[in-house]
């Protein structure tokens, strides 16, 4: 999974990447990965594995992971050239979903680059540089598909629709609300990778005081929610400042800040929870004396496509999945004793993969 970080200046958007890869290496002991200045991967928190990895004295333990991209670039009119201009386009395309950090605090001495503290503005400042690169994008795609409109129905139908669709954007609306007619057109369109097309995180960054109540008491934040659930999009509140003390600390000593701030989770927590929800994913463990493992799938994914994740031997050549329930594992203390109660089941090629299902997988190639 790969989830792209935007935001305007001074919203604590650079302050949120550095905390999040930060503490997301440290809490689950994970190298933390730098491929360049602005790309970081961090460990998905998985007491699971931890505990299967215990159970079978595993020699190793590999959590899900998460990609965060801190995209630069986004100023008013940085889709034609501002800023860092059109730089973040190529990053941004890439990512699964946008974590968009809106500024839901006051602070005189941190200067807003518009001035004051409107968290809707900034979506908006936001959202129109996306929609302009967005059509831009259909724009070419018209002029190279213009001429064969006139022999192919097919092409015909899907310049008509490129047309609507600019229509839809130039109304200020974003693509993700865009209804296509039929499965041809929902086929064009998902292969444009339009950026107001992608799913969207909204973090609302508050002072430290909004934290406790999960930023109820405050009027911006409830602005940004009543915003997100109108576009199906979903709402963290965290306090970046704080994550960043949080991302010095280990696991006992996070746990106990946590407790004094009345928290029950980082914003790191929140955010993984947000994004899988978000994306409709889960994991699935394999478990083993070389390693215990996490993997990330999308839910309602079948037992040999679940299987390709590993290999595409796996799915090529699946014959069967053993599958047993993490807890039952656990609590029988071994795959055998957990068999001999009958909590081991043998699945097909229709079974649905359920999260927190440990699987051994027999194929043939």
């Amino acid at each position: 999974m790969k989830l792209g970080i935007v935001g305007l200046p001074n919203v604590g958007k650079s302050t949120l990447f550095n905390s999040l890869t930060k503490a997301g290496a440290e809490s689950a002991n994970y190298p933390f990965c730098t491929i360049d200045p602005n790309v970081g991967v961090v460990a998905v928190p998985d007491e699971r594995i931890k505990l299967l990895g215990e159970l079978y004295h595993t020699k190793k333990v590999t959590p899900a992971v998460i990609e965060f991209v801190d995209i630069a670039g986004l100023v008013k009119g940085a889709s034609k050239g501002e800023g860092l201009g059109n730089q973040f386009l190529a990053n941004i395309r890439e990512v699964d979903a946008i974590v968009h950090v809106v500024r839901c605090f006051e602070d005189a001495n941190v200067v807003h680059v518009d001035g004051s503290i409107d968290p809707l503005r900034d979506i908006e400042t936001i959202n129109l540089e996306l929609i302009f690169a967005d059509i831009e994008v259909l724009e070419r795609r018209i002029a190279k598909q213009g001429r064969a409109a006139n022999n192919d129905k097919k092409v015909a139908k899907e310049v008509e629709m490129l047309k609507r669709l600019i229509a839809h954007l130039e109304d200020g609306k974003i693509a993700r609300t865009f209804e296509t007619n039929d499965e041809d057109e929902a086929e064009c369109f998902s292969s444009y990778n339009l950026l107001t097309a992608k799913p969207v995180i909204y973090a609302a960054n508050v002072a430290e005081d909004d934290l406790a109540d999960d930023g109820a008491g405050n009027a911006h934040v409830q602005k940004v929610r009543e915003f997100a659930k109108q576009e199906g999009s979903e709402v963290f509140v965290i306090c970046a400042q704080i994550e960043q003390e949080i991302a010095e600390l280990d696991d006992d000593e996070k746990a106990m800040f946590l407790e004094d701030l009345g928290l029950k989770e980082s914003g790191l927590d929140k955010l993984i929870a947000a994004s899988y929800r978000l994306l409709n994913l889960m994991s699935f463990l394999t478990a083993g004396e070389d390693e215990c493992r996490a993997w990330t799938i999308k839910i309602g994914t079948k037992a040999p496509q679940a299987a390709g994740k590993i290999h595409t031997d796996f799915e090529r050549g699946f014959i069967k999945a053993e599958v047993v329930n993490y807890k039952d594992l656990l609590e029988c203390g071994s795959l055998s004793a957990a068999r001999e109660k009958g909590l081991v089941g043998m699945e097909g090629k229709d079974y649905v993969v359920k999260d927190g299902d440990v699987i051994l997988f027999r194929f043939n190639v």
